[in-house]
């Protein structure tokens, strides 16, 4: 079946790691009690317990939140995941405990915090800008990134209680708008760094 091989090779096309991520998403999403344990929540990581700094951005406020995030960060693996398999390695064990760290210094009133939104951003810029640097007259994803900057502009101006194209299903949960601004920081940081050593690397 021609229609099932050309899903089989969409689906081959995104790095593993991507669906072990989306996949953990789900399975917490699926345990409504795992979310206490593993949500972002800046008492207990100050407690130790410490992989909350990773696991939050694995919980979900609800089914709308997940599928939003879930989904965009196995677009963004089947876009980009190939094409840059160290930035995302190293995406996914730096940018999580770096969005924390600027939660708890920029936005000590945020307590708690989930979800994959910020690490998708910061994935998008970082892809985006580096694609542009190949191809500057590919508007794409650029026009992505504008829609989901869209998202969380209408979420912020509705007063981050749920509103937007988005709804929470915690009532108290607000848009981490600090945590987006930080992604944001980690990709620039990233593509300077990463700009830097390939002018370092020798030429053959």
């Amino acid at each position: 079946m021609p229609a099932l091989g050309g899903l089989r090779q969409h689906v081959r096309r995104v790095p593993a790691i991507f669906w072990v991520l989306g996949l953990a998403a789900l399975v917490i999403q699926l345990n409504p009690g795992w979310r206490d344990v593993l949500v972002y929540e800046r008492a207990a990581i100050a407690a130790g317990e410490w992989w909350r700094l990773w696991t939050g951005h694995l919980v979900h406020f609800g089914w709308p939140h997940f599928l939003a995030d879930t989904g965009l960060l196995l677009l963004l693996g089947w876009a980009f995941g190939a094409k840059h398999p160290w930035a995302v390695r190293l995406g996914f064990v730096l940018m999580p405990p770096f969005i924390a760290w600027a939660l708890g210094w920029f936005d000590p009133a945020m307590g708690r915090y989930g979800g994959l939104s910020a690490v998708d951003l910061g994935l998008l810029l970082l892809f985006v800008v580096q694609s542009w640097e190949r191809k500057w007259t590919d508007w794409f994803w650029p026009a992505v990134l504008l829609i989901y900057v869209g998202e969380i502009v209408l979420e912020v101006s509705t007063g981050g209680q749920g509103g937007g194209m988005i709804k929470f299903d915690d009532p108290t949960v607000r848009v981490a708008t600090s945590a987006h601004l930080a992604a944001a920081a980690y990709a620039a940081g990233a593509w300077a760094v990463g700009r830097g050593c390939a002018r370092k690397k020798p030429r053959t």
